[in-house]
Parts: structure tokens; sequence; C-alpha cells
């Protein structure tokens, strides 16, 4: 498992620059990641930039990024296939920027572990901007709740926020930063259900601009890990029309 630190964003305003971040990007268009590239590092990012899927794996696995933006269509491996092996070593945060703009495409990344997803063409401030949400979700979320202390059980389940790690009866199982966030607050909640949009506020953020296939992709993916873990027991529930519930 590669080590992923990051650094807290809560003193970063819209007009400070951060220091010690690295995004990747991974995009075959030179134009496209130029445009990216100049304005990250106007927001302050080390840039890194791979022309490549396999090369861009290579950094990914290898430079330690704080984010990852990743186009899908790329020569050497596909963005999906990218994605998917980073996933098998890495928990850092994925963004996809593509042309594809078809639902499938999108809930395909999301299945991989993608923590977001833009359209081309889109906006490059706005994609800054999306980049900064997806660090604060990642960040300020699980800082806020390390100070109720480290660990939270809830029977075969206990997560441990200071390592950013999850254990189900006894066995480390991989999350993505969203897929921990989302465990943590519905471990937190467990017996009460919550809408997507209580998911959305307290997990997502109010910068959110996904849509509700997007929470339930991610609520699918972590309760299939989880009945992966504990064939069992079901965690998760659906409640239809509602929104979901998490029994210990």
């Amino acid at each position: 498992m590669i080590a992923h630190q990051r650094i807290s964003l809560a003193t970063m305003t819209s007009n400070e620059h951060q220091t010690e971040f690295t995004a990747l990007i991974v995009e075959d268009d030179k134009s496209v990641s130029q445009l990216i590239r100049l304005y990250l590092a106007q927001a302050g990012f080390r840039v890194l930039a791979a022309e490549d899927g396999l090369i861009g794996l290579d950094m990914a696995l290898n430079q330690s990024p704080d984010i990852i933006l990743l186009d899908l269509n790329l020569p050497g491996m596909d963005g999906i296939d990218v994605c998917s092996n980073v996933r098998k070593e890495s928990a850092v945060p994925i963004i996809m920027v593509t042309a594809r703009v078809e639902e499938d495409d999108r809930l395909t990344g999301l299945d991989l572990g993608a923590d977001d997803y833009v359209s081309k063409p889109f906006s490059p401030r706005e994609l800054v901007a999306r980049v900064n949400a997806v660090l604060r979700r990642s960040s300020k979320a699980i800082e806020k709740r390390e100070e109720t202390g480290n660990k939270i059980d809830a029977g075969d389940v206990v997560i441990d926020l200071e390592r950013r790690s999850t254990a189900v009866l006894g066995d480390e199982i991989e999350l993505t930063p969203t897929e921990f966030r989302l465990l943590a607050y519905f471990i937190e909640g467990r017996g009460r259900t919550v809408s997507r949009d209580q998911i959305i506020e307290n997990v997502f953020g109010y910068d959110f601009s996904g849509y509700d296939r997007t929470v339930d992709t991610h609520v699918s993916n972590l309760r299939k890990k989880l009945e992966v873990a504990n064939p069992n027991k079901q965690h998760l529930k659906t409640m239809y029309g509602v929104g979901y519930r998490f029994d210990a």
C-alpha cells in the first residue's frame, strides 16, 4: 500500500496559494494538458504530466501525487485501466476529465473508484475549484471526525480515522477516500436512515456538483466491499424512496 500524505487545507482561501500539493495530469492532448497545468500552477500546485496511460500509471504509483486528473482516451493504456490499476495500490483522489459524457462512462469511472468526473469542454477555473473541493472533502471531513477519537467501532467493522484504514472481521479492506468518508458518516449515524441530500451535505460538501446516481454508485461500491469482507452481514440497506441505513 502506497503511503499517501495530505496537508490540511483548513487555512486555504481563494486568494492564497497552497504549497506542497502535487497534481498529476494524464492527458494526451498537449493543449489541454498545458491549459490545466497553467491554471493548477497558478493555484500553487506542483504539477506532473504524462501523455500516455502506461507512463501515467507509473507516475501515479511512484511519484505519490495528491490528486490525479485522468483522461479516458489515452494511448498505451486506457484511462479506465489506469484508474483500476491505481486503485489496487493507492487511495489517491482521482478526477476523470474526458469528452466521453455518456452516463455509462461516468458510472464506470465511479465504479472503479474515481472521486469526481469533469466533462470536456470545461472551464479551467471550475476545474481547479473541483480539484480543491475533492481535496477538501478528502482531508477536512476526516480531520473533523478525528476530534472525537481515532477509531470508531461498529461491531465487525472498525475504522481508524488516523490511519484512514478499515477492517472487517479483523481483516483490512481497501476503500477509496470517498468510500471511507461515506462509511465514517454511516457508522456515526448507524441505525438511522439518511437521504441522498444528507449524504451530499455531510460527505460531499456544499460544493458537490454531481448527481444522485453518483451518490448511489459510491454507496453501491461501498456495500459490495463490505459484503465481500463479510458475506453473512448486510450492513448497508436501501430504504426505497428515503435513502440508506447502516446497521451494525
